[in-house]
């Protein structure tokens, strides 16, 4: 009797340890859930002027034979005394800095820091002759010259010969946009193919613009077409259609002819 009851108690003993061993190895095989990681969101670094693509493209700081340019805000205030030279021929029938054809015979300038179409008083210190002229470009870039004038008004102040004059370059004004007439588009594309242009051409000229144009060049040997959305007869307009298109075409830019 006593050993029935000893192999008894021994049975319930093993099963006792097996199911604790069971269990054991339950826990170590199903472990409770981690917690969830918290995703962690990687924030895109904001540019340091979020609103660059809306300032001129000729307010913007560039850097030209290594040296970096910042333009002034505003013209006002502003006087110095310096050589100024000038330039004709070689560059007459190229774009300036602001879009503009050059033209050699009207009365501007280029200048490194005023805003463009400033007006400046240019008084040729060697005969005390004076002209105002209206800044459409950028230059020069010789340290010591501090305007380059177009060849008409070079010539009105008698400095044609002699390559360069001591001035006082001042301030005076600004000419007002809609004073600027001619004609004025917005680029809005560059294509190596036509038929890529053609189709925003067409669709420039839904939207609004339909004196829309293209225009083919070469660059490198390759052939490209650039799609010009217009025509402008002023500045202003130019400018008014430039910022509505900006918000769709981040790279759009004025020109002129």
């Amino acid at each position: 009797m006593k050993n029935k009851n000893f192999k008894k108690t021994a049975a319930l003993f093993l099963l006792w340890v097996i199911i604790v061993g069971i269990h054991g190895c339950a826990k170590k095989i199903h472990p409770p859930p981690a917690k969830p990681r918290e995703a962690v969101v990687k924030k895109t670094p904001e540019p340091a002027d979020q609103h660059l693509d809306r300032i001129p493209a000729t307010q913007r700081q560039y850097t030209v034979l290594g040296q970096t340019y910042t333009p002034l805000s505003s013209h006002k205030g502003y006087m110095e005394e310096g050589i100024a030279s000038w330039y004709g021929p070689k560059f007459h029938g190229l774009r300036t800095s602001s879009g503009e054809i050059y033209n050699m015979y009207e009365m501007t300038a280029a200048h490194r820091l005023l805003p463009m179409n400033t007006k400046v008083r240019v008084t040729n210190l060697d005969n005390g002759r004076v002209i105002d002229l209206r800044i459409n470009d950028r230059g020069p870039f010789s340290k010591d010259r501090i305007i380059d004038l177009s060849f008409a008004a070079a010539r009105e102040i008698e400095m044609i010969g002699p390559g360069t004059a001591s001035v006082r370059v001042e301030a005076i004004g600004s000419v007002p946009k809609s004073q600027l007439t001619g004609n004025f588009y917005v680029q809005v594309g560059s294509f190596s193919s036509r038929e890529n242009a053609v189709r925003l051409m067409e669709e420039m000229k839904k939207n609004g613009y339909p004196e829309t144009r293209l225009q083919e060049f070469s660059r490198n040997s390759q052939r490209l077409w650039r799609v010009q959305a217009g025509r402008f007869k002023n500045l202003l307009a130019a400018e008014n259609a430039h910022s509505k298109l900006l918000e769709e075409i981040p790279g759009a830019f004025i020109i002129a002819d």
